[in-house]
């Protein structure tokens, strides 16, 4: 009993392992010199609807967090799916997986947050009222197609 037990545990370890090897990418630039991951948005070429909600997103963070970002097009990232969001090199969101690629604020902030991301001091711009309801209408706009 104890032997299968055993096997079955070393079997889901094994599993979980492997998906957890399929949700880490080589992505250029992962750390920045100082060793510290970077939080990399990619977009599509051209730039595709939701790519520009993505890049929202990175506005949103860099308004809350103190973590480097890239933005990277598609054609500097070959083979990486887009669009994408990795820190370091594990994917937050990707197309064709989880959210396929369509990321939010709060999806990138529960990962920043888990890995004790410092904040910023005070919060940016963004998320004074008057620029807020900017934002929320501009982010409505790209997700109605420009309309």
């Amino acid at each position: 009993m104890m032997k299968r037990v055993a096997i079955a545990l070393a079997g889901t370890a094994f599993a979980l392992s492997a998906a957890a090897a399929n949700l880490s990418m080589a992505v250029p630039g992962a750390q920045d010199i100082s060793g510290q991951k970077v939080l990399t948005f990619i977009a599509k070429d051209p730039p595709g609807q939701r790519c520009n909600g993505n890049l929202q997103v990175a506005a949103e963070i860099a308004n809350t967090y103190r973590v480097p970002i890239q933005l990277l097009p598609a054609s500097l990232a070959p083979g990486l799916p887009a669009p994408a969001v990795f820190y370091g090199s594990q994917v937050i969101v990707a197309d064709g997986e989880d959210f396929n690629g369509a990321a939010s604020y709060q999806i990138v902030a529960d990962v920043l947050d888990m890995e004790g991301v410092p904040r910023q001091a005070k919060s940016g711009l963004l998320f004074q009222e008057g620029v807020r309801q900017d934002l929320d209408a501009l982010k409505a706009t790209i997700k109605a197609g420009g309309k």
